[in-house]
């Protein structure tokens, strides 16, 4: 497996966030992370990366545990998008996605850093914006920035924190045709999301999140009406069209 969680438990100033998480993710997989707000999702990307400090379990890329890793090595090996980062920055879009470079520089970018930046940028359709300052953008042209930040780093994991929270439909979409096209290139991806129907339709496995534990997990068969009225408290209805699932609200339990 390329990621293993093992039993991993977090807790914020003493109070449980998330317990005993325990799953694997193969090579080449893209996890979608679904629950409530407040039910870990969050927590749990930066336990997998490192910026939160498990009180129990482990962490493991493929057979080492993350705290072996030297923050440059870990830096090559995972890229993480946060849901939230300061976007005041001073710097023009190039200069942002180059940093995704950082693990790479030693005192000055290289070719190869210059290159991999530009070539980046066209794929995610940023060369229009390419020289504009990044704190004038918008929401969602700067999630596309920080998307392209990370891809940059040319990393083996990429952790996402609802990356489409800012985006309009179409630009949601690109995004997980992105996110799955790297899948099809060996890159594992890990991502948050709110939007169920998102979910069914790009994620090869879901794990389900609620009050720090692991709910549920599986393939598109978790998607059910009794997993989805416990896990969101509201009642559902699940459509079917062909080989694609639709969640549609019903009400309040």
């Amino acid at each position: 497996m390329k990621i293993s969680i093992q039993n991993i438990s977090f807790s914020y100033n003493g109070t449980p966030t998330l317990d005993q998480i325990d799953f694997a993710i193969a090579e080449g997989e893209l996890v979608a992370l679904v629950g409530p707000n407040g039910s870990g999702k969050s927590t749990l990307i930066k336990c997998m990366n490192g910026l939160l400090k498990t009180q129990k379990g482990v962490v493991m890329i493929e057979n080492k545990a993350i705290d072996c890793y030297l923050p440059s090595e870990l830096a090559r090996e995972m890229a993480y998008i946060p849901q939230n980062e300061n976007r005041q920055s001073a710097l023009n879009v190039f200069d942002v996605v180059l940093l995704g470079r950082k693990p790479y520089i030693n005192w000055s970018p290289s070719e190869k850093d210059l290159s991999v930046t530009a070539e980046v940028i066209k794929k995610l359709h940023l060369e229009p914006i390419a020289m504009k300052s990044f704190s004038k953008l918008s929401g969602g042209q700067q999630q596309a920035v920080y998307m392209a930040r990370a891809l940059a780093q040319e990393p083996n994991i990429l952790l996402l924190d609802e990356p489409t929270s800012n985006l309009d439909i179409k630009h949601q979409v690109e995004v997980l045709e992105l996110l799955k096209k790297l899948t099809q290139k060996g890159i594992t991806v890990v991502i948050a999301l709110h939007d169920i129907n998102l979910a069914s339709r790009y994620a090869d496995k879901i794990l389900m999140i609620k009050n720090g534990q692991l709910f549920a997990a599986g393939g598109r068969e978790t998607i059910t009406e009794n997993n989805l009225e416990k896990l969101y408290d509201i009642k559902v209805e699940i459509i079917k069209t062909g080989e694609q699932l639709f969640v549609v609200p019903k009400g309040l339990n």
